[in-house]
């Protein structure tokens, strides 16, 4: 059975509610699941993982999460993820404009550094992940992933 790492960072529980959606969709189409808080994360998950998801949240004006910022750091230093297949999808506020999701750019950017597949175009929700809209995007998002993964094993 293919494995998924979902790392998740949250304040106000928006991308929690975000790793929690994708991981029941990764679930039920096969994966086994291990969902983390960034801050108990290291990249030996994502290299034992067959796909890998981040869910960070952007902080004020485009900062990453402070609890992250060691998983992020040994991303962009240590990691090689050559053939992993990995997404990026969290939650920000439109409010901050140009700063909107920065940390979901940021870490896409980093594991794209480090080799990993993009299984999906980086998913943008604007706070709780709570219109048929959204989940709609997400269940896209969990589709897609899947959708690459397989055709990397083929």
């Amino acid at each position: 059975m293919p494995t998924a790492k979902v790392v998740f960072a949250t304040i106000t529980g928006n991308n929690e509610d975000i790793a929690d959606i994708i991981s029941d969709n990764l679930e039920d189409q096969g994966f086994e699941i291990e969902q983390i808080e960034i801050s108990q994360a290291q990249i030996e998950d994502f290299e034992q993982a067959d796909l890998c998801v981040i869910c960070p949240y952007t902080y004020d004006e485009g900062a990453l999460p402070d609890e992250g910022l060691d998983f992020y750091d040994d991303l962009k230093e240590d990691a090689d993820l050559t053939g992993k297949v990995y997404g990026v999808a969290g939650s920000g506020d439109t409010f901050y404009e140009g700063f909107y999701c920065t940390a979901v750019d940021d870490f896409s950017q980093a594991m794209k550094e480090a080799h990993a597949i993009q299984g999906a175009p980086d998913l943008k929700i604007n706070l709780a992940p709570d219109s048929d809209e959204d989940l709609a995007a997400i269940d896209q998002f969990s589709k897609q992933l899947v959708e690459t993964y397989k055709a990397q094993v083929k």
